[in-house]
């Protein structure tokens, strides 16, 4: 782990925080609509070109919220997408799937924005003795 790179510790610490956040209520509508022992699945797909990231932080926020699902991350973090591409596969219980879909996708979409703007600042600077470096602008306490 790198200086930059969060402990495994604090990326359940943020994740804890978001279903907290989220969650704290539990998913009222689905709970009352969705029968609980319904099975399905979902694919988490690319709305727009970029760099995705948040891949396995994504999927630990659906494992902590139902250790039973079965979550298949589709493509690495730091690989080109483009709108469309499959990113992750998510099969098991429908309620906890909706449970867990708003959190995950925020991960996706923080963390996958920072990495298409970094990698647009990266293409900018080709062929210039130049290093971009991302800071975190806030800490992982």
């Amino acid at each position: 782990m790198n200086k930059l790179q969060p402990s495994e510790e604090q990326i359940n610490h943020i994740i804890d925080l978001a279903l907290a956040e989220d969650i704290s209520h539990g998913d009222v509508t689905s709970e009352a609509l969705i029968p609980s022992e319904l099975q399905g699945k979902a694919s988490i797909l690319v709305k727009a070109e970029g760099v995705l990231a948040g891949g396995e932080v994504a999927k630990k926020v659906f494992l902590k919220v139902d250790s039973s699902l079965k979550v298949e991350v589709l493509i690495k973090d730091g690989t080109k997408v483009k709108s469309g591409d499959i990113a992750a596969t998510i099969v098991g219980m429908v309620v906890s799937i909706l449970k867990a879909e708003r959190v995950a996708l925020n991960f996706l979409n923080r963390l996958s924005g920072i990495a298409s703007q970094t990698a647009q600042y990266i293409a900018k600077t080709q062929g210039l003795n130049v290093k971009i470096t991302v800071f975190p602008d806030s800490q992982f306490n």
